[in-house]
C-alpha cells in the first residue's frame, strides 16, 4: 500500500502538468501557506518561494518543537535575503562574474554578489510565486513553475515542479524535477531549509553533533568562488567524517562554515546518506539522504539579530542549512560535473529526511542506569539502530522504484 500510495501521488502531479494553469514568472498567482501533517510530523509551506517555513516534531520527552528558522509572515519572505527554507534556482550558489559559456554563446546573468550571481539572480526561484498543482494535507504538496526564456539571463524556458512528499510519521522527501523546453541551459536546484534541533528557540547550533560523508571540498577564493580544485578534508577543520560538534573548530576559520563538500559514493541515481545532525539535549537527530553530487554546508555566520516566527530572535550561529547540490560555479569549470540539461533531458533532484527523537521514560533511564552495563547499552542501541537503518532501508528501495516507473509515464 505504501508502494501504491506514493506512485498515485506523484502520477496525480504529473497529470496535472498539462492541466494546470501555470503563470508565467508566477503573475496572477495567489499566495498562500499550506500544510503536511501525518503523527507528529506537520510541515507547513507557502508558494512564494516553494519555502519550508516549519517542520514541527517531537523532541525525546515527546514535546513538538519546530526546528526550522523562519518568518510569521509573507512581507517578511518577500524581503528575505537570507533564504529561509526556500527552494532556489535555476542555478544555486554562486557564478563567477555572472556569466559563462554555452554552445559558444556567452550569457550574461543578473549581479547580486559582489559582481557574481548567487542562488539564481536578482530574482530567482526564491521570489517567486509558484502554483499549486496537488495537495492533500496527509500525503504531499506539489508546487509548479515555468520559468521564461532570459529570465535573470538564463537561456530558454524551463518547466519545474517540486513535491514535499510525507513518508511515515517521521520522514519526508523532496523530489525536484525540471525540464527545458527549447534551449540547453544550466540547472542546480537546492533546498535552503536552516535547522536548529533544539528548536528555533533554541540558541545557537554550535553544540550540534554533525557528520557528512564528503571527503574533500571544491575550495574557494576571497569571492567564495570555486578555484575549480578538489581538496581533502583530512587533518582540517573542514572534516566531518567522524561526527564532531560544529563549534569545536570553528574559530580556526573565518568565523563560520559555508563551503560545499563533495559527497562520496555513486550518485547517478541511487540515493544515500549524505549528513547526519543530532543535539543530545533535544534528543532529536536528522539524516539526510541524497542523489546529488555536493552538499553546501553552512552555519550561518552572517545572521544578526533577525526576528523570526513566534517572536524568536535569530543570532550568529542560529541555524545550519544543508543544500545538496550540484558544485558551485560548475558552469565555469569543464571538471566539476556538468548541469547542463538540454531540451529532452530531465533534471531529477532527491531528498529523504528523516527525523528521530529516541524516547525514554525516567523509569526506564533509572533501570538503565542501575542494571545495563556499558557493553550492554551498546549491544541495545546497536540492534535498535539496525532495526531502524532496515526499515529505512526498505523505503529507499520502494522510492528506487517508483522513480523508474515514473520514468516510463513520462
Amino acid at each position: 500500500m505504501f508502494k501504491v500510495h506514493l506512485i498515485l501521488s506523484f502520477l496525480l502531479g504529473f497529470l496535472l502538468l498539462t492541466q494546470a494553469r501555470i503563470h508565467p514568472h508566477g503573475k496572477d498567482n495567489k499566495i498562500g501557506f499550506y500544510q503536511l501533517r501525518r503523527g507528529n510530523m506537520e510541515l507547513n509551506l507557502t508558494n512564494y518561494g516553494a519555502t519550508i517555513v516549519s517542520v514541527i516534531v517531537p523532541d525525546k520527552h515527546g514535546n513538538l518543537g519546530d526546528i526550522t528558522l523562519g518568518y510569521d509572515d509573507i512581507e517578511q519572505y518577500k524581503n528575505d535575503t537570507i533564504y529561509f527554507g526556500a527552494l532556489i534556482g535555476r542555478v544555486a550558489n554562486r557564478i563567477g562574474h555572472a556569466q559563462f559559456t554555452l554552445d559558444g554563446h556567452t550569457y550574461n546573468l543578473t549581479v547580486n554578489d559582489h559582481g557574481n550571481t548567487l542562488h539564481g539572480g536578482i530574482t530567482g526561484f526564491s521570489d517567486v510565486v509558484w502554483t499549486v498543482e496537488s495537495h492533500k494535507e496527509d500525503s504531499h504538496i506539489t508546487f509548479a513553475y515555468n520559468s521564461y526564456d532570459n529570465e535573470q539571463g538564463f537561456p530558454g524556458r524551463l518547466e519545474v515542479r517540486v513535491t514535499y512528499m510525507l513518508i511515515g510519521t517521521n520522514k519526508y522527501a523532496v523530489k525536484m524535477i525540471a525540464r527545458p523546453i527549447d534551449k540547453a541551459t544550466p540547472v542546480n536546484l537546492a533546498q535552503h531549509t536552516y535547522w536548529n534541533l533544539g528548536g528555533q528557540h533554541g540558541g545557537d547550533i554550535l553544540s550540534h553533533e554533525v557528520q557528512i560523508f564528503g571527503s574533500k571540498i571544491t575550495p574557494v577564493d576571497d569571492k567564495l568562488i570555486p578555484t575549480g580544485k578538489l581538496e581533502s578534508v583530512k587533518g582540517t577543520p573542514y572534516d566531518f567524517l567522524e561526527p564532531r560538534k560544529v563549534g569545536s573548530r570553528i574559530h580556526d576559520l573565518p568565523g563560520l562554515y559555508d563551503m560545499n563538500y563533495v559527497l562520496d559514493g555513486n550518485s547517478s541515481k541511487h540515493f544515500r546518506k549524505v549528513v547526519i545532525v543530532k543535539d543530545n539535549v533535544s534528543g532529536r537527530k536528522l539524516e539526510l539522504w541524497s542523489n546529488q553530487v555536493g552538499l553546501q554546508f553552512y552555519t550561518s555566520g552572517m545572521l544578526k539579530h533577525v526576528k523570526g516566527k513566534d517572536g524568536a530572535i535569530y543570532r550568529k550561529y542560529g541555524g545550519i542549512a544543508l543544500e545538496t547540490q550540484g558544485f558551485p560555479d560548475a558552469v565555469n569549470h569543464p571538471n566539476f560535473p556538468s548541469q547542463i540539461v538540454r531540451p529532452g533531458e530531465t533534471y531529477q533532484h532527491y531528498m529523504v529526511l528523516r527525523e528521530v527523537a529516541r524516547k525514554k521514560t525516567a523509569m526506564w533511564i533509572k533501570l538503565e542506569s542501575l542494571y545495563m552495563t556499558n557493553l550492554e547499552q551498546q549491544l541495545y542501541s546497536f540492534k535498535w539502530w539496525t532495526k531502524q537503518l532496515a526499515d529505512f532501508n526498505k523505503i529507499l528501495d520502494d522510492l528506487e522504484n517508483i522513480d523508474v516507473e515514473l520514468d516510463d509515464v513520462d
